[in-house]
This record gives structure tokens, sequence and C-alpha cells, in this order.
């Protein structure tokens, strides 16, 4: 029934496909639907198994697309285990949506307590409806900014969307990533580092100066730097968890990031 505020729902696509999701009905006035989650199995994987949102192919300069799954029709995972591993269902390419909300929520975390403010490292949304912009989603977004190695400058990058925070605010983002070469804020997307590797979203920052996007963006195509291959490229350049120079915090880096639309 839909007076449930959160939980588990089925949905149908364009096409008469049936299936299942979680829905948020309360932030910002719900409406909320969970389409993906990106979550790092092993950060010193080097695009490796498991790496689905860049390359489970190894870092190859032939691949540089990786496995594709920003902009195609490949689904994964379950709604279950959305915290535990990756995934993706049909509404990633299927809905037509308007915005989007991100919560960062630590690995294994089961879906019962998703819902928990307390527990998310981070929440916040968009309010701008600007995906109407770019397709309707992120399947369509990523069509006008391929995540594709070299496929443009340093510094290059897509839009870049401002955020209200439902959990945690810009001075905690600011935190919780190492180097300080952006603004927090914001939910960037596809943006394309010194190396001309291209990452898919900056989710909760907007690159400003160096361009070392590989440590606070996530996903990406199929090659980057020998070091920083993966679906979370180099968040533990300095070591996991020392929050110190370019690594990025163990709150982040053991948190997968649920992509929600509405």
């Amino acid at each position: 029934s839909l007076s449930r505020s959160y939980g588990v729902y089925y949905l149908t696509t364009g096409n008469g496909m049936l299936y299942q999701t979680y829905c948020d009905m309360t932030t910002a006035g719900g409406g909320w639907t969970l389409v993906a989650s990106v979550h790092e199995n092993s950060v010193y994987g080097r695009c490796t198994v498991g790496d689905r949102w860049s390359s489970q192919q190894g870092n190859n300069a032939d691949l540089p697309d990786g496995d594709g799954n920003w902009s195609n029709r490949n689904t994964f995972g379950t709604v279950e285990s959305a915290t535990s591993d990756d995934f993706k269902n049909p509404g990633y390419y299927d809905i037509t949506a308007e915005d989007m909300s991100v919560w960062h929520i630590p690995n294994n975390l089961p879906l019962e307590f998703w819902n928990m403010e307390a527990a998310a490292v981070l929440r916040y949304h968009t309010g701008n409806r600007f995906l109407r912009l770019y397709g309707g989603n992120l399947f369509q977004l990523f069509k006008q900014y391929p995540v594709r190695y070299n496929v443009g400058s340093c510094g290059d990058r897509g839009p870049a969307i401002p955020i209200v925070y439902d959990h945690g605010d810009k001075e905690s983002t600011r935190m919780l990533y190492g180097p300080r070469e952006f603004e927090p804020g914001f939910i960037t997307f596809r943006a394309i580092n010194y190396e001309r590797a291209a990452m898919a979203i900056c989710s909760g920052v907007k690159p400003t100066v160096g361009y070392n996007t590989e440590h606070y963006c996530i996903g990406g195509g199929g090659y980057f730097h020998p070091d920083q291959c993966g679906d979370f490229p180099s968040f533990d350049y300095d070591r996991l968890g020392r929050e110190q120079g370019w690594s990025a915090s163990r709150e982040m880096t053991e948190a997968a990031v649920l992509l929600f639309y509405r």
C-alpha cells in the first residue's frame, strides 16, 4: 500500500516487465525510487570483478567504455543487497524523472534500517528538475556525456547541479573527502581528470581546481592511471581510512551510494 513511508515496491516498465525496488515516500515530499547503487567491494581491486560501474575487465585503454553500465540497459543485483553489492534495475533507463536523491549508506546495512537518517553518512537531493534537460534519467544523460576514457580533456565535465541536504551539510561533505579541490553542495556528472579518465558522478561536490577527481568521484570508463581504476577509483590513494592526504574517509569508502529518481 502507498501508505507506507518507505520499503520494497514492485514497479512495471513501459514494456510490461515487473521489477522490485525500494521507495522513499518521506524525504522532501517523497516519491523517490531507488534505481541503482554503487558499491565498492574492494577498493584495492583495480577494475576487477565487482567493479560493474567502471570495468571488470582490467585497466584497459582498448576498452575505453569499460563495462558501459552507465549508458546501457544491463541490470544486476537485488534491492535487498544494494548496500552489499552493485545494483541497477530497469527503472534506471525506463523511468522519466526530474530530480535525483543520493544516500551514502554504510556497507551491508540491512534494508529495514536504510531510512534511519542517523545511519546515513550523507543524504541529499536536487530540487530544480534538472533531468528534464537531459532526457529524464541518467541513462539518457550519459548518452550526452559518455563515461569513456579520452572522450574529453582534463577539467571537462557535464552539469553540476546544486543539492539540498537531508542529512549532513557542506562542511561534513568537505571533511569526508581528502583533497580540497572542490566546492561542496553539488552533484556533478562525467568529470574528466588529469589523465583523461572519465568518472560518472562526483557526488556531493563540484570539481574546481586540480582535476584529481579520482579521489572524490565514483564510477568510470575502462581506463585510468594504473593506481586508480575501479568504482571508487582512488579513494584509498594514501591507504584506506587514514583520512589524510588524498584518501577519502573510511566512512565514504565503506558506504554504498544509493541513487534515487523522482
